[in-house]
């Protein structure tokens, strides 16, 4: 299932964190074939979040990990459309991404949900290493290995979860100038 709520944080903890993530700088994270641009989230952002969920899950929910992260018209301009299926070692149930920043356009934007031409919507449970890697390596970029599904759109302060095997990636592949700014997160329900 997937979901969103809008008006995820209180208007003073959204106002604090845009501001504290003004005055820091994203430090760039490199992956194979990839750099991300992130900021680490404090420990009580990440309770807040976990808690919210909790709420919303009726359970526990246990963080894998959880960071800010920016894109912008020329930092991170990939389509890298990619499952989430295995996090620092571990297999999340869901996914969580928070649009942090205002909206700077209008056209559709968001998070992108997409199907593969041979595994459909989401990654197997029982997919190789060497096959995430290849397909990240070689199809993530490809279009004409997927089809657009939907694109939840972009609303400053809405919160999207969704199982963390589903194929997506932020939409389109290239942000606005001042940057896109999201909170993700990884996580387990208990």
């Amino acid at each position: 299932m997937i979901y969103f709520i809008d008006n995820f944080l209180p208007s003073y903890i959204l106002d604090e964190t845009i501001k504290d993530l003004s005055t820091q700088d994203y430090e760039e994270f490199k992956t194979p074939g990839k750099s991300f641009y992130v900021q680490q989230a404090s420990q009580s952002f990440l309770n807040y979040v976990c808690g919210s969920l909790g709420t919303i899950e009726n359970n526990t929910v246990k963080p894998i990990l959880g960071f800010f992260r920016v894109s912008n018209d020329t930092l991170d301009t990939n389509w890298r459309i990619h499952s989430d299926l295995i996090i620092q070692g571990e297999k999340p149930d869901r996914a969580l991404v928070l649009y942090m920043s205002p909206r700077k356009i209008d056209e559709l934007h968001g998070t992108a949900l997409w199907s593969h031409k041979h595994y459909g919507k989401s990654l197997p449970d029982d997919i190789t290493n060497e096959e995430f890697d290849r397909m990240i390596l070689k199809e993530s970029e490809n279009l004409k290995k997927w089809t657009l599904n939907s694109v939840i759109g972009y609303e400053q302060n809405r919160a999207i979860s969704y199982p963390a095997n589903y194929f997506h990636s932020k939409y389109p592949n290239k942000s606005w100038k001042s940057g896109r700014e999201v909170f993700v997160m990884f996580y387990k329900i208990k």
